[in-house]
């Protein structure tokens, strides 16, 4: 072979790599045109957002008698930043169905049939979970964190009182805007991720890199590794610790149960195509 023939051959293997850079250049155009649509889209109603994202602070401190739940700004152009913050969480929420269909477009034409057919479920049940994770910090975990941090507060008395006794110095909220706004993402965020335990261990069981009876062996190591979790992502509460606990190991043990529903799936298939029988599925057991 020549060394014209070579160079042939190099452009001409060359040429497919550069047509998927070129797409996928226009798929990441495409996405982030959605996402800064999303995040304008945001900006202009920050507002009503904020207040959505307060309701669970208000609903907190008006079960403890104070009508006023108002948040400071700390510094100049904090409310700028918030108002950023809230369009860039909601321009990735709003962006994301779309942002998903080009990464769906992008990968579908280099799967096979039956590889689309168990990738497509997993890219629509990811967001459907990572919502129900955030409506479940928002609704459950957030009020019950911040009841739990507004217990600090105490009511002052003044100097010399009736019976001569000091005063007590008051320990009131005055909340920043940022912080509180911060610290609600960071739970959604936290819970939206620990929601994704179920679609990722299946993801991985069906593609064989997780079994059941290997998810069930390391089931103590899982249990010490989802409490560090819950230490980590929740306030010094027993109570949200043990809360996120019990929701994220039960959806280890649900993770448990849908890749034993998948290995049973593929063992049926194997079966009717003749590559797995009885006496095999027994060596396996």
């Amino acid at each position: 072979m020549s060394a014209t023939d070579d160079y042939d051959e190099i452009d001409d293997s060359s040429a497919p790599l550069i047509e998927h850079l070129a797409e996928l250049r226009t798929r990441l155009i495409h996405s982030v045109i959605a996402f800064i649509i999303g995040m304008v889209i945001c900006f202009t109603v920050w507002n009503p957002i904020f207040n959505f994202l307060t309701e669970p602070l208000c609903s907190a401190m008006a079960e403890r008698g104070q009508e006023d739940c108002g948040l400071i700004l700390i510094k100049l152009q904090e409310g700028f930043f918030v108002a950023i913050s809230i369009s860039l969480l909601g321009g990735l929420v709003l962006g994301f169905p779309f942002i998903s269909y080009q990464l769906w477009r992008f990968v579908a034409p280099g799967l096979y049939k039956n590889e689309k057919g168990a990738f497509l479920p997993f890219l629509i049940s990811s967001p459907v979970m990572f919502f129900l994770g955030a409506a479940f910090a928002f609704y459950v975990v957030t009020p019950l964190a911040f009841d739990f941090f507004l217990g600090f507060q105490q009511a002052g008395t003044l100097v010399g009182g009736p019976d001569g006794e000091n005063g007590i110095a008051a320990i009131a909220f005055q909340g920043s805007a940022q912080e509180y706004l911060s610290l609600t993402i960071k739970f959604i965020v936290a819970f939206g991720l620990c929601f994704q335990l179920p679609v990722l261990l299946t993801l991985m069981g069906k593609a064989g890199l997780v079994s059941s009876e290997g998810l069930a062996n390391v089931r103590k190591y899982a249990v010490v590794a989802i409490l560090v979790l819950a230490a980590l992502v929740t306030p010094p509460d027993v109570i949200t610790q043990v809360i996120l606990f019990v929701v994220v190991y039960g959806l280890y043990e649900i993770s448990i149960f849908l890749v034993r529903r998948v290995e049973t799936k593929r063992n049926e298939k194997l079966r009717e195509e003749g590559y797995f029988d009885d006496e095999d599925e027994e060596d396996l057991l």
